[in-house]
Protein backbone atom coordinates (compact mmCIF):
# COMPACT_ATOMS: atom_id res chain seq x y z
CA UNK A 1 0.00 0.00 0.00
CA UNK A 2 1.07 3.63 -1.10
CA UNK A 3 1.95 5.98 2.06
CA UNK A 4 -0.49 9.32 1.62
CA UNK A 5 1.26 12.54 0.94
CA UNK A 6 0.42 16.00 2.43
CA UNK A 7 -0.57 17.79 -0.84
CA UNK A 8 -1.17 21.81 -0.07
CA UNK A 9 -5.31 22.30 -0.95
CA UNK A 10 -5.09 25.04 -3.85
CA UNK A 11 -1.21 25.32 -3.70
CA UNK A 12 -0.68 29.07 -4.12
CA UNK A 13 -1.48 30.08 -0.48
CA UNK A 14 1.62 28.26 0.74
CA UNK A 15 4.61 30.09 0.84
CA UNK A 16 8.18 28.79 -1.00
CA UNK A 17 10.55 27.43 0.54
CA UNK A 18 12.36 30.22 -0.01
CA UNK A 19 10.30 32.35 2.64
CA UNK A 20 10.58 30.10 5.22
CA UNK A 21 14.40 30.21 4.67
CA UNK A 22 14.23 33.77 4.52
CA UNK A 23 12.32 33.79 7.70
CA UNK A 24 15.00 31.86 9.40
CA UNK A 25 18.06 33.49 8.12
CA UNK A 26 16.50 36.83 9.74
CA UNK A 27 15.85 35.15 12.64
CA UNK A 28 19.32 34.07 12.82
CA UNK A 29 20.63 37.51 12.25
CA UNK A 30 18.51 39.16 15.12
CA UNK A 31 19.36 36.45 17.39
CA UNK A 32 22.87 36.56 16.66
CA UNK A 33 22.92 41.14 16.70
CA UNK A 34 21.18 40.67 20.10
CA UNK A 35 23.78 38.79 21.63
CA UNK A 36 26.37 40.85 20.21
CA UNK A 37 24.48 44.33 21.55
CA UNK A 38 24.24 42.33 24.86
CA UNK A 39 28.35 41.52 25.51
CA UNK A 40 30.27 43.66 23.35
CA UNK A 41 27.87 46.91 22.35
CA UNK A 42 30.68 48.92 24.35
CA UNK A 43 33.56 47.38 22.45
CA UNK A 44 33.93 49.61 18.91
CA UNK A 45 33.37 47.26 15.72
CA UNK A 46 35.90 44.88 17.01
CA UNK A 47 34.62 43.31 20.40
CA UNK A 48 31.05 42.62 18.94
CA UNK A 49 32.96 40.92 15.35
CA UNK A 50 35.07 39.07 17.86
CA UNK A 51 31.82 37.69 20.25
CA UNK A 52 30.49 36.68 16.50
CA UNK A 53 33.36 34.80 15.56
CA UNK A 54 32.80 32.64 19.11
CA UNK A 55 29.80 32.04 17.96
CA UNK A 56 30.64 30.84 14.70
CA UNK A 57 33.76 28.94 16.40
CA UNK A 58 31.30 26.99 18.57
CA UNK A 59 28.79 26.27 15.55
CA UNK A 60 31.59 24.88 13.39
CA UNK A 61 32.97 22.82 16.20
CA UNK A 62 29.35 20.96 16.49
CA UNK A 63 29.16 21.35 12.99
CA UNK A 64 32.53 19.08 12.71
CA UNK A 65 31.31 16.96 15.38
CA UNK A 66 28.43 15.49 13.11
CA UNK A 67 25.85 18.54 13.86
CA UNK A 68 25.70 18.26 17.78
CA UNK A 69 28.05 20.00 20.59
CA UNK A 70 26.74 20.66 24.10
CA UNK A 71 26.79 24.14 23.49
CA UNK A 72 24.11 23.85 20.31
CA UNK A 73 24.37 23.40 16.89
CA UNK A 74 23.66 26.11 15.24
CA UNK A 75 23.49 30.46 15.47
CA UNK A 76 20.45 30.36 17.93
CA UNK A 77 21.38 27.05 19.74
CA UNK A 78 24.53 28.36 20.51
CA UNK A 79 23.35 32.02 21.62
CA UNK A 80 20.70 30.77 23.16
CA UNK A 81 22.48 27.47 25.17
CA UNK A 82 21.79 28.77 28.89
CA UNK A 83 24.45 30.41 31.14
CA UNK A 84 26.83 30.28 28.06
CA UNK A 85 26.26 34.16 26.55
CA UNK A 86 25.38 36.47 30.44
CA UNK A 87 22.70 38.86 28.26
CA UNK A 88 20.83 36.29 27.64
CA UNK A 89 20.13 35.28 31.41
CA UNK A 90 16.79 36.10 32.67
CA UNK A 91 18.64 37.77 35.77
CA UNK A 92 21.23 39.87 34.21
CA UNK A 93 20.45 43.82 33.62
CA UNK A 94 21.00 43.47 30.01
CA UNK A 95 17.73 40.89 29.93
CA UNK A 96 15.11 43.37 28.94
CA UNK A 97 16.98 46.02 27.70
CA UNK A 98 18.03 43.09 25.06
CA UNK A 99 14.45 42.46 24.19
CA UNK A 100 13.25 45.92 24.06
CA UNK A 101 15.97 47.24 21.53
CA UNK A 102 15.69 47.80 18.00
CA UNK A 103 17.16 49.47 14.86
CA UNK A 104 16.95 53.05 16.06
CA UNK A 105 20.02 52.05 18.48
CA UNK A 106 23.16 52.99 16.71
CA UNK A 107 24.89 50.12 18.59
CA UNK A 108 22.23 47.51 17.84
CA UNK A 109 22.34 48.68 14.37
CA UNK A 110 25.70 48.31 14.14
CA UNK A 111 25.72 44.96 15.89
CA UNK A 112 22.96 43.89 13.21
CA UNK A 113 25.41 44.75 10.11
CA UNK A 114 27.87 42.28 12.08
CA UNK A 115 25.40 39.68 12.54
CA UNK A 116 24.25 39.54 9.00
CA UNK A 117 28.15 39.29 7.97
CA UNK A 118 28.72 36.67 9.92
CA UNK A 119 25.84 35.06 9.23
CA UNK A 120 26.93 35.30 5.10
CA UNK A 121 30.63 33.79 6.25
CA UNK A 122 32.00 37.11 5.31
CA UNK A 123 33.31 37.85 8.99
CA UNK A 124 37.70 37.16 9.73
CA UNK A 125 37.85 35.64 12.56
CA UNK A 126 39.66 38.06 15.64
CA UNK A 127 40.36 35.59 17.65
CA UNK A 128 42.52 32.78 16.73
CA UNK A 129 39.69 30.54 16.73
CA UNK A 130 38.44 30.92 20.53
CA UNK A 131 35.34 29.26 21.49
CA UNK A 132 34.88 30.87 24.53
CA UNK A 133 35.71 34.30 26.04
CA UNK A 134 35.59 36.09 29.51
CA UNK A 135 35.82 39.78 30.65
CA UNK A 136 38.75 41.24 32.35
CA UNK A 137 37.33 41.71 35.37
CA UNK A 138 36.24 38.25 36.13
CA UNK A 139 37.70 34.59 36.67
CA UNK A 140 35.57 32.08 35.76
CA UNK A 141 36.58 28.64 36.69
CA UNK A 142 37.20 27.19 33.03
CA UNK A 143 39.79 29.91 32.39
CA UNK A 144 41.90 29.05 35.39
CA UNK A 145 45.34 27.66 33.94
CA UNK A 146 44.14 28.31 29.89
CA UNK A 147 46.32 30.37 27.62
CA UNK A 148 44.36 32.86 26.03
CA UNK A 149 44.34 33.75 22.27
CA UNK A 150 43.90 37.45 22.07
CA UNK A 151 42.69 40.09 24.30
CA UNK A 152 40.35 42.19 22.35
CA UNK A 153 39.05 45.32 24.29
CA UNK A 154 37.61 44.48 27.72
CA UNK A 155 37.63 40.60 26.41
CA UNK A 156 39.91 37.59 26.66
CA UNK A 157 39.81 34.98 24.17
CA UNK A 158 40.17 31.35 24.58
CA UNK A 159 40.50 28.54 22.03
CA UNK A 160 38.90 25.59 24.02
CA UNK A 161 37.01 23.31 21.86
CA UNK A 162 37.57 20.15 24.37
CA UNK A 163 35.36 21.82 27.11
Amino acid sequence: MKKPTLTAIGGSDVPPRSDAEAFYRNLENDVLARTLWGEARGEGTIGPEAVANVIQNRVKTAQDNGGKYWWGGNIIQVCQKPYQFSCWNRSDPSFKKLQAVGEDDLYFATCLRIARRAVLGQLNDHTGGATHYHADYVAPYWAKGETPTVTIGRHIFYDLKGL
